[in-house]
């Protein structure tokens, strides 16, 4: 029992450890004064002059379109690399998943240095294209990864029968295999969308000028001093990656529940 309540305060430590700076940071992002350890009153200041401010209105526009662009297109080659990966057999699949494991195991620093060498040797002008390139890169792996559990779930003689009753593989595809593995698609372009978002280290190294996002005017401000725009932007970009990991959770829990309900009815 008394094992059971110090892992308990244990836990509870180390939640507060984790989130109390975030949640100092949220509320005093809404702190009348500039003053970081001193409350003088509820104000949205810092959220108005954040919005003024040009070079993160910029921040923002870049962020939020390499993120649309990239989970689009990450969806995409993930989705078609996750079907043809499934149906590889032996140890040419297991080759080929390791091999998409090695970018997420990997430090996002050699992933970042790695892919501006390879730009440089190509002679490619750095800025948003670079970016966009880079983003999609280490993106598609987690897509891979978040469709292959639903496409392993799969029943494959569902394909096989479909296309027995006069199916083209490509009618079997959109109408049998792809709404099956519709909330690992989901998942996956939710996943890549906030990886691209919330990437500093490779965005950092794959820049161009005139063209940043929002992780790097974060740590350009804070170098040269924290101000309360830092805490309201911060919480902007918390709360926002916050419901999507909100939204995939329960997506994936939601999908899970309507499987059970349906194998119970069968």
């Amino acid at each position: 029992m008394v094992r059971k309540y110090l892992s308990k305060i244990y836990m509870g430590i180390i939640f507060i450890f984790l989130y109390a700076p975030i949640v100092v940071l949220a509320v005093f992002s809404f702190n009348e004064s500039k003053s970081r350890g001193h409350w003088t009153g509820f104000s949205l200041r810092w959220y108005i002059e954040l919005f003024h401010d040009q070079d993160i209105r910029m921040a923002f526009y870049y962020t939020i379109t390499i993120a649309i662009i990239t989970a689009i297109v990450s969806t995409i080659l993930g989705t078609i690399a996750a079907i043809g990966i499934n149906a590889m057999k032996g140890r040419q699949k297991a080759l080929i998943l390791n091999v998409n494991y090695l970018p997420v195991v990997n430090p996002d620093i050699v992933t970042g240095i790695s892919l501006m060498i390879l730009y440089i040797s190509f002679n490619m002008d750095f800025g948003f294209n670079t970016m966009l390139i880079s983003h999609i890169v280490f993106s598609i792996p987690y897509v891979i990864l978040s469709i292959l559990p639903k496409l392993k779930q799969l029943d494959v003689h569902m394909t096989e029968a479909a296309m027995d009753l006069g199916a083209t593989p490509m009618y079997a595809l959109r109408k049998v295999i792809i709404p099956e593995i519709k909330p690992g698609i989901v998942t996956g372009f939710l996943m890549a969308f906030t990886l691209s978002i919330d990437d500093f280290i490779i965005s950092y190294f794959t820049k161009g000028e005139g063209v940043t996002n929002l992780s790097i005017i974060i740590y350009s401000m804070a170098r040269r001093g924290v101000r309360p725009t830092i805490n309201a932007l911060s919480t902007i970009m918390l709360t926002v990656v916050l419901l999507l990991m909100i939204l995939i959770n329960k997506r994936a829990n939601g999908h899970d529940k309507s499987k059970k309900t349906n194998r119970s009815e069968v």
